[in-house]
């Protein structure tokens, strides 16, 4: 390689310099806030990694559905893989892509449930068939045809012609407390800027490292 002058000055892909960012949350929602202007589906999806009971990785997507200064939460069945593995194991880690943006930020933490009334206003959100869904699907376990599936779909549904369907008991969220906040931006020759914020508790300090790609 013999031309360093786009190394030693890449072009700019940013309005500024993102590692001078002195918070983790302030900067994700800065560049979650761009990646919904950009992407052109689901901004908020992440890939969700935990493991089972003998140690094995198991990864899914899912979708983002709040973040503060607490956490990054999440909806899902209780009793499917994911809130199995969870119960069992309360640690977890989560994965931003946004391809048109050449970025990433990696979530390490740990897992605690949402309450009764955040699942309960949340789930009011969600379009009345997904509510119906969430009744009728037996998530993670095995299911005889899609036939079987429709069939229990309806029975929901004629339950709850009228009025408003509750939230399901086996249903609820998740929030993902972060001890490791990694953002990620991609750089030519593959030079990419990487700085991970860490704290040991929630509440603590941050401190920032920066990271060779």
């Amino acid at each position: 390689m013999t031309d360093t002058t786009s190394i030693k000055h890449p072009a700019p892909l940013t309005s500024g310099d993102f590692t001078a960012a002195g918070e983790p949350f302030a900067l994700f929602a800065e560049w979650f806030a761009e990646a919904a202007k950009s992407e052109p589906n689901d901004p908020n999806a992440m890939a969700l990694a935990t493991v089972d009971p003998d140690g094995l990785p198991d990864v899914r997507m899912v979708l983002l559905k709040g973040y503060d200064a607490d956490g990054f939460v999440f909806y899902s069945h209780i009793a499917s893989q994911k809130g199995r593995e969870l119960a069992a194991n309360p640690k977890a880690a989560l994965l931003f892509h946004w391809k048109s943006l050449r970025r990433q930020v990696r979530i390490r933490g740990s897992v605690t449930p949402v309450t009764d009334a955040e699942a309960d206003a949340y789930f009011a959100t969600r379009p009345k068939q997904a509510q119906i869904g969430a009744w009728a699907s037996k998530q993670s376990q095995p299911l005889e045809s899609r036939f079987a599936f429709e069939q229990a779909i309806a029975l929901v549904a004629a339950k709850h012609v009228i009025g408003e369907v509750p939230r399901p008991p086996g249903w609820s969220g998740w929030r993902i407390t972060p001890a490791r906040i990694e953002f990620w931006h991609d750089r030519p020759f593959r030079l990419h800027d990487r700085i991970e914020f860490r704290r040991d508790a929630p509440g603590q300090a941050w401190s920032k490292v920066r990271l060779y790609p």
